[in-house]
């Protein structure tokens, strides 16, 4: 069977960019249905882009290289086609775009997009052989059981990254793009939680605070939340992105309060209070206890110099936490690194030296950060890669 364009994953960038391909139009997946990722993310409600998405949201090894793409297909482009297609939204925290009721109305509308732009979808379909012919490419692919061989003009490659193993993500975008000469960078899990191989917080686990958490690079100020196996929360997940192994971190518990010189104030006015009481009602009582053991808060507010209480403010100021790990690839959101942008256009995403293969969404090394900036990428590399087959034909 020959088509003008297949495309290997059925995830947001592959089957947007099916939308947009023309043509005959194949969109293979290995999965027992489209768009698996989206169905679970944001809770179920798909967080599906951000108001404040912008190529400052991105890490790559060329920071500008997703600049074309993200300008030629924006958010409000997604969030107009969210809304022709009648679905309810609502905005979060920080820009953060979710559906009022459920994320498969996204799946819906990609497969109603893909539809009527006439392309077909097989799933439960795995890719056996992989050819490159003076034309194109050649697919040997078993599917439920029959063996199929295709061919094609253009072959897109979105089937993302090596996150969250367990709904079948591997690394076969990376060894395709070997295959054909592409390179690609390290990879690593990111917008993943941090672990602590001591189990030092599994007695505060459930504790959550907002905290400003950073490193030598940058900081984040959102939710940190304790686990039996170490933190999780916004600020782990951002900051995970830019977080080396052995490295420390460091979490301001007070980002938005003038501890200082409230307690000077209390010190004066309720001098006979426990100094743990009145730190109590500022930080989660358990945590105050966990950190009486590490840092001087004995006795009453009266009992304390402005030298203590400059010390205690410090440190809770400036708490340095050295991580042993991240949770890896197993609850990871999303893959840092993948196929170099070197090889790509930005305004294609089309290999430069091998005509008609294509590399969309998580596959690329452009890694966004947490609330709904990833499913802004897919769905604009994935338009960047349709319109520009499209034109092609």
């Amino acid at each position: 069977m020959n088509y003008d364009t297949i495309i290997l994953g059925a995830g947001a960038a592959g089957m947007m960019c099916a939308a947009h391909c023309g043509g005959r139009v194949l969109v293979i997946d290995h999965a027992k249905a489209a768009g698996e990722k989206i169905r679970i993310s944001g809770g179920g409600r798909c967080n599906f882009t951000n108001i404040h998405s912008g190529p400052e949201n991105f890490l790559s090894q060329n920071p500008h290289f997703c600049k074309s793409a993200l300008a030629r297909y924006t958010q409000w482009d997604f969030v107009d086609l969210v809304g022709r297609h009648g679905i309810a939204w609502h905005e979060k925290t920080l820009g953060q775009l979710f559906c009022d009721r459920s994320s498969k109305q996204i799946i819906q509308m990609l497969l109603t997009e893909m539809s009527q732009a006439g392309a077909d979808l097989w799933v439960r379909t795995e890719l056996k052989d992989l050819g490159k012919t003076e034309t194109g490419y050649t697919l040997e692919v078993n599917r439920e059981g029959q063996r199929h061989s295709l061919t094609c003009a253009n072959l897109v490659l979105a089937t993302g990254g090596k996150s969250i193993p367990k709904m079948g993500a591997t690394g076969l975008a990376y060894d395709i793009a070997s295959k054909f000469g592409l390179q690609v960078t390290d990879t690593r899990a990111a917008l993943v939680p941090f672990t602590f191989s001591d189990g030092k917080f599994k007695d505060l686990s459930g504790v959550s605070l907002p905290v400003r958490l950073s490193n030598q690079r940058t900081s984040f100020d959102e939710a940190l939340l304790f686990t039996h196996r170490g933190l999780s929360g916004p600020s782990v997940l951002q900051l995970s992105s830019y977080w080396l192994e052995g490295e420390t971190i460091h979490v301001n518990l007070i980002p938005d309060l003038d501890l200082f010189d409230m307690l000077r104030e209390q010190r004066h006015v309720g001098g006979r209070k426990a100094l743990r009481t009145e730190l109590a009602r500022h930080l989660p009582g358990r945590l105050v206890d966990f950190l009486s053991l590490h840092i001087p808060m004995h006795g009453n507010l009266a009992d304390q110099s402005d030298g203590a209480l400059g010390d205690l403010t410090a440190a809770l100021s400036n708490w340095q936490l050295t991580p042993s790990g991240t949770e890896g690839y197993r609850t990871a959101e999303v893959t840092l690194g993948g196929i170099s942008t070197d090889g790509l256009s930005s305004k294609t995403m089309e290999a430069k030296d091998v005509p008609g293969l294509y590399v969309i969404g998580e596959a690329v090394d452009v890694t966004g950060w947490l609330g709904g900036y990833n499913f802004q990428w897919a769905w604009s590399s994935g338009h960047a890669a349709g319109t520009a087959i499209a034109r092609n034909r």
